[in-house]
């Protein structure tokens, strides 16, 4: 599969300047129907980010604000003492159609001492391993192989077995949208520790 490829600054998480607490606390009131407009400046830096996310920048900012939020709130990088904290060894589903990253990342996480389940390249395949295996997450690529997407596949997962799931994506809009599946995103390209970071973020939640 070919997948859209992040705007530049996407390539290790959100932009290390981005100052997410202060975002929320300045646009967090468009979420409250009837709340006051923002400034024409606040307004202009919300379109911006949203350009930086491949969103419709031209949508009103209160239907903008959400989409940027769940991608901003879901891919913070972790606090710098998440990557040397220990984590305790979970069971992972992984769902990635690009081979050569489901296999780095099958290594990396093998190394960090989780327990692989998978890779798998579709939806249907890895769904019928749930009913095998008691798995603790799940990190799905958006875009598969196959009829299923990985928005699919994290529904029924999160229905049925209340799975936590962390996007691997690099189609930030299909992420930002369907941000509600996900406990956490990590936008492609990506590497081992930005996931295993992903990870221990979900651990220290």
């Amino acid at each position: 599969m070919t997948h859209q490829k992040p705007p530049e600054g996407l390539s290790r998480g959100i932009t290390p300047d981005a100052d997410v607490a202060r975002l929320c606390a300045l646009y967090d009131g468009l979420l409250t129907p009837g709340s006051p407009s923002i400034s024409p400046a606040a307004e202009q830096e919300l379109k911006a980010l949203a350009k930086i996310f491949d969103l419709d920048a031209e949508r009103p900012a209160a239907e903008l604000w959400p989409h940027v939020r769940a991608v901003l709130v879901r891919q913070a990088p972790p606090e710098t003492t998440a990557s040397t904290a220990p984590v305790e060894p979970r069971t992972v589903l992984l769902v990635e159609d690009d081979a050569d990253a489901a296999a780095d990342l099958t290594e990396a996480l093998d190394a960090a001492g989780h327990r692989v389940v998978g890779p798998f390249h579709s939806a249907e395949a890895a769904e019928a391993a749930t009913a095998l295996h008691a798995i603790d997450l799940a990190l799905l690529d958006i875009n598969l192989s196959g009829e299923a997407t990985g928005v699919d596949l994290a529904r029924k997962l999160k229905s049925r077995w209340g799975m936590p799931v962390i996007f691997l994506s690099g189609d930030v809009t299909a992420a930002a949208q369907n941000a509600e599946l996900a406990a956490a995103m990590v936008i492609k390209p990506y590497s081992g520790r930005d996931v295993l970071d992903a990870i221990a973020r979900l651990e220290g939640a």
